[in-house]
């Protein structure tokens, strides 16, 4: 892979304004998700790269080599099935074959789209047609949802789905290696190349299509690394869901680039991730601060000495300052806390090790090499001066190619100097530090799930008895936010009516989306020109 020069931008706001135009750091890298893979095999080709569940339940490892050797055969079904460029849509777990199956996108050149395995049969359907993907590799079941049986469901209805295969069917998935499965196989993809389709929650309601480049992709986890310090040859534990960025980039890629280990852990049990952090030597901990803090309790309830780490990596929301001190006092570790999203491939800001402990408490870090950031008047744009609140903006290799197929909602977060409006409302000092201070957006944030009300609205609207609701996040300090519906309803309901309603939502989104506070009100608090107070009905329900 070859490397581009270092930017000699400026980093620091000298003029007042809160503004960080790419700090200086590595020169970024030309390549791609499967050349990533090649490059380690023949660098590292006995290193352990991944230790997982296959998706049988059984436990295994791969070597470097033994990685590219199955990917390669995936990705000769893969070239298949969809032929370059395609769609192909992988709907499972954290099992091996996902990450067997991202890399074999990469070696085959086709775009891998990343789907929820909670997923009910609309939300499934609405997916695959969205992204229209004409591949559907599928686990068989998940705890207690049956994906054999939502498939037979909705296959029927997606026009252009071609094929689909279970990941149990391995005879259909391990076709003929690609190119004999050769470390120096030619690339069938360019680094500015659409790699991964990716889902996101918007205000609007229905998820959107984030396509995102293999040099966006390659170029975050690797900066992520090289700005948390992270040494060569780490191994990192792998809790949070490869669906999403910050499972299959940071938590992926990270390590890949180190030349390391991943060790992806199937479902989330704090037991399972600090005996994985014991048994394989692990230095580094990916989390949002729900796991970690479930990760944290189980290591002061057992007797003995806690696994020691090096890093732990923490996104999604702020972490408490309690918090950090007491992993730093059980793990040894350093605790980064990083922001970002979806559209940014994920990661925007990282606190440094240099950072002060207020720093590490307060603010979300400063940018990472390469990655431009400003502060904007959310209604002129205007650059805001510095320690002023306004809506952060990002712009450079990271930045998302489009929202697939939605030209309106892409010009409506990039605007015409090429700047990312996130959405979210914070603040920047004269050093380039970020302080979140709320959203814009009226996501709600549950666990690290980005959640949309509008999606929750309507299909609570869908009720026949349901004349109006409301959906908010609400503080909890196990999920850092919970879902919270008022609804106003056409005739005063029975007690139970709330059950009735959340078995109604179940049916149509995914679990972790459905309300766990209902509240019946008689009307919900408008603007003049007919839009819901929601920050007022927040503070209402929160009373």
């Amino acid at each position: 892979m070859s490397t581009q020069a270092v930017s000699s931008t400026s980093p620091a706001p000298a003029t007042g304004r809160s503004e960080w135009l790419e700090g200086p750091g590595p020169g970024l890298v030309e390549g791609t998700v499967g050349g990533l893979l090649r490059e380690q095999a023949a660098a590292h080709p006995d290193t352990v790269a991944l230790v997982a569940t296959r998706h049988d339940g059984s436990a295994g490892r791969w070597t470097y080599a033994e990685l590219l050797d199955e990917a390669s055969r995936v990705a000769g079904t893969l070239l298949e099935l969809a032929g370059p460029g395609g769609h192909v849509a992988i709907w499972a777990p954290n099992v091996a074959e996902w990450t067997i199956v991202q890399y074999a996108a990469g070696l085959a050149g086709v775009v891998l789209v990343a789907l929820n395995p909670a997923l009910r049969p609309g939300e499934l359907e609405y997916a695959l047609t969205l992204s229209r993907s004409t591949v559907l590799l599928h686990a068989d079941r998940v705890r207690d949802h049956d994906l054999t049986g939502v498939v037979a469901d909705v296959v029927p209805r997606v026009a252009g789905l071609a094929h689909v295969v279970s990941l149990s069917d391995t005879d259909r998935l391990h076709g003929t290696p690609l190119d004999g499965g050769s470390p120096d196989m030619p690339e069938r993809s360019a680094p500015d190349a659409p790699a991964m389709m990716q889902f996101t929650s918007g205000t609007t309601g229905r998820p959107k299509g984030v396509l995102l480049a293999h040099r966006s992709l390659l170029n975050n986890a690797r900066l992520t690394m090289y700005t948390a310090e992270a040494r060569d040859g780490a191994v990192a534990v792998a809790p949070l869901p490869t669906f999403h960025t910050a499972g299959c980039v940071i938590s992926t890629l990270g390590p890949a680039v180190l030349g390391g280990t991943v060790v992806l852990i199937e479902r989330f049990e704090p037991g399972a991730v600090l005996d994985a952090m014991h048994d394989e030597r692990a230095t580094i901990l990916m989390s949002v601060p729900t796991v970690l803090g479930a990760v944290l309790h189980e290591a002061r309830r057992r007797d003995g000495q806690a696994p020691a780490l090096d890093t732990v990596l923490v996104g999604a929301a702020t972490v408490p300052g309690s918090m950090i001190t007491a992993v730093r006092e059980t793990f040894g570790a350093f605790v980064h806390n990083l922001y970002g999203q979806t559209e940014l491939s994920p990661v925007l800001s990282l606190t440094r090790r240099s950072d002060t402990a207020d720093d590490l408490v307060r603010s979300v870090g400063r940018p990472l090499p390469h990655t431009g950031a400003r502060i904007v008047d959310p209604a002129t744009g205007d650059v805001v001066p510095l320690g002023t609140v306004g809506e952060v903006c990002a712009r450079g290799y990271n930045q998302m190619l489009c929202y697939y197929d939605d030209p309106g909602a892409t010009a409506a977060t990039v605007d015409d100097e090429g700047w990312v409006h996130t959405g979210d409302l914070g603040s920047m000092d004269d050093r380039g530090m970020i302080t979140l201070t709320g959203r814009l957006k009226e996501l709600i944030i549950r666990g690290g799930e980005n959640i949309a009300p509008a999606e929750i609205e309507v299909a609570l609207a869908e009720h026949p008895a349901v004349a109006a609701s409301a959906v908010v996040g609400l503080p909890d300090p196990t999920w850092g936010e919970i879902v919270a519906a008022a609804v106003v309803t056409h005739e005063p309901q029975e007690p139970g009516f709330t059950d009735e309603l959340a078995a109604h939502c179940l049916e149509r989104l995914t679990p972790y989306k459905v309300p766990v506070r209902w509240f019946l009100v008689d009307e919900l608090p408008m603007t003049p020109s007919g839009k819901v107070q929601k920050f007022v009905l927040r503070d209402q329900l929160d009373a």
